[in-house]
């Protein structure tokens, strides 16, 4: 569960929230004005057009006459020309706003998320970020552009309305205006409570998200295991939670508007009681009822529909925490605003001031323990890797290996001490320049949804297609091209799922290859491959890592005799350190581990043969 969503909102309707969202505003400000003075026409048109209703009557109606109708007319449609030409602008300038903020809000957040360091999404779902990026975002650009230029349009309305109400008659328009406080204080009642459940309904929706993600992507380990049952237990009792916390907000909203809507009923009866008698008395004419009628009829619907704008916009509070908190989170790995500024960062990089990269590596008294807290998984550890040289990690699952080159990578940085690359603390190096002169091959590779011949040329976006080709030549990647139905074009679909594990390794390690690092990291790199593949890319490698600093987190010990030097990880510390010979020679913890494997390689063969 990622920290951001663990964090309970539990603020009132609160602006201080709403004006984060101004940055976001700011640049489409002028279409805000335009659509506020659109909506300032028609509600202008609105309020005027009863109007029209009461001279007709006390003009033409009343005496029975048709003598200036024409002008009349005529300006009537002037009227409905200008309001039809207001509605036509409202809507353009709100679709407009609706698509540019969200898709602005979208990139930032985007754009945020690719600074945030790897332990963020150790521990985030991506069904939560997914849920933020599309969802709630789409939600606060669509209620900005329509819900609260409606509300304009209403105050507007009911404003003009009651003006030209208090100047017709203000003892019979003063009742009407009574609702107006009435209505306020069932919002000021209702506003927290739906504020509340809203907030669980965004957060179980993300939780909704995030199981259907798992589920999706886990599809094949779920039949393999039979988790069938189990995981739609789950999601079922996940949506009845949901379910419920929905059915609450909205059986809120069900009593809310309803009352709204009786109050404004009650100023169309309190208009036809005391307007009636009014007339009788012969204190209001004919002409005027009807048009305080018209008005308390019409104030009906904005009043209503302000009411559901407000309940929309205290729910959406909920969406801009969320999104807001997401905006929030800070990267734990950062370089500082003087590297920044001297090396520019991932999106305005200064490769012109990076120095060359030749790959000594030095663990100076780090110690280091996870953000989430823990034991400390190294302590007062010293490494001095020359450039050039390959070091082999190897250890049983979970021992710490890829701790040590997590944080050679500055994936994460030391908790006490320093690591420095070419004799200089990383932290004073941008992370872009270490991290473009790292090659990277996982365990389990991705691939990016687009041809072979785009995954390999992410490796250096300006590789020619013979560039390209060399690379996967030179790892036996082209094997892998030659066996496909389209070559090089060929799609390799969403995460690589097209292609088989061992494929999918060759291919990142063609990647690799294409951007010529400086260090190279193989991450178990050969684990999926089988022993003829693995044959044909182990004189490759030893090609490949020539010059080049290396760390070989080895599954099978049989592909680091060659390593320079072998690191023995066990429970977070380095038991044994030297070279292939040297360990067996020692006859301690490497030798228990090569002679288990070397048995099990046997055994496997022996059950094969």
């Amino acid at each position: 569960m990622p920290a951001f969503d663990e964090q309970e909102y539990t603020k009132d309707l609160d602006l201080s929230v709403w004006k984060r969202l101004w940055p976001f505003c700011r640049p489409y400000r002028w279409i805000f004005l335009a659509v506020v003075a659109c909506n300032g026409f028609t509600a202008l048109i609105d309020v005027v057009l009863p109007l029209f209703q009461r001279y007709a009557i006390a003009r033409f109606i009343g005496p029975g006459t048709l003598a200036g109708l024409w002008p009349y007319a005529l300006a009537y449609l002037g009227a409905i020309l200008i309001q039809a030409l207001s509605v036509v602008g409202f809507g353009r300038g709100s679709m407009q706003i609706e698509m540019h903020l969200g898709r602005d809000m979208r990139r930032d957040l985007f754009r945020h998320l690719q600074t945030l360091s790897l332990s963020f999404y150790n521990v985030t779902p991506v069904g939560y970020l997914i849920s933020r990026l599309m969802s709630d975002t789409q939600r606060i650009a669509g209620t900005l552009a329509w819900n609260l230029t409606d509300i304009m349009w209403a105050l507007f309305y009911v404003g003009g309305t009651f003006a030209a109400m208090l100047a017709l008659n203000w003892r019979l328009a003063l009742p009407v205006i009574a609702i107006v406080p009435a209505i306020a204080v069932l919002t000021w009642a209702f506003q927290n409570r739906i504020l509340r459940w809203n907030r669980k309904v965004r957060k179980l929706n993300s939780e909704i998200t995030g199981a259907f993600n798992e589920g999706i992507t886990g599809a094949k380990t779920s039949k393999t295991i039979v988790l069938e049952a189990q995981n739609t237990a789950g999601f079922t009792a996940l949506s009845a939670r949901a379910r419920h916390a929905g059915v609450q907000a909205y059986r809120l909203n069900a009593v809310y508007i309803p009352l709204v809507l009786f109050f404004s009923t009650a100023a169309v009866a309190i208009v036809l009681l005391r307007g009636g008698y009014m007339t009788l008395d012969g204190v209001l004419d004919i002409a005027t009822l009807s048009v305080f009628t018209s008005y308390a009829v019409g104030i009906f619907e904005p009043i209503q529909n302000t009411a559901a704008n407000i309940a929309e916009f205290i729910s959406i509070q909920a969406s801009i925490e969320r999104v807001t908190g997401l905006f929030d989170e800070k990267p734990q790995i950062a370089d500082s605003p003087a590297v920044t500024a001297r090396y520019g960062d991932v999106f305005a990089p200064r490769p012109e001031n990076w120095p060359p990269l030749r790959g000594e590596i030095e663990f100076r008294d780090v110690s280091f323990r996870y953000p989430d807290g823990g034991d400390e998984v190294l302590s007062h550890f010293n490494l001095h890797i020359p450039a050039g040289t390959t070091v082999a990690l190897v250890g049983e699952t979970g021992a710490g290996k890829s701790t040590l080159v997590n944080l050679a990578c500055r994936f994460f940085e030391p908790t006490s001490g320093q690591v420095l690359i070419d004799g200089v603390d990383y932290r004073q190096r941008s992370q872009l320049w270490l991290h473009a002169n790292l090659g990277y091959v996982l365990q389990n590779p991705h691939l990016f949804s687009g041809t072979v011949r785009d995954n390999i040329r992410y490796g250096r976006l300006d590789a020619t297609d013979a560039e390209v080709e060399a690379a996967a030549k030179a790892v036996s990647a082209d094997t892998v091209v030659a066996k496909l139905p389209r070559g090089w074009d060929t799609e390799v679909g969403e995460g690589g799922d097209r292609l088989s594990t061992g494929e999918k390794q060759l291919i990142s390690f063609a990647r690799a290859v294409l951007a010529d690092p400086r260090i190279f990291v193989l991450d178990e790199a050969t684990s999926s491959i089988d022993t003829q593949t693995e044959q044909l890319i182990q004189s490759a490698i030893d090609h490949l890592l020539r010059d080049r600093t290396s760390f070989l987190i080895a599954h099978r010990l049989s592909t680091i005799r060659k390593a320079d030097l072998i690191l023995v990880v066990r429970d977070g510390h380095i038991v044994e350190q030297g070279r292939h010979q040297e360990l067996l020679q020692k006859r301690g913890y490497y030798h228990t581990l090569y002679s288990r494997q070397f048995a099990e390689e046997a055994a496997a063969a022996a059950l094969d043969g």
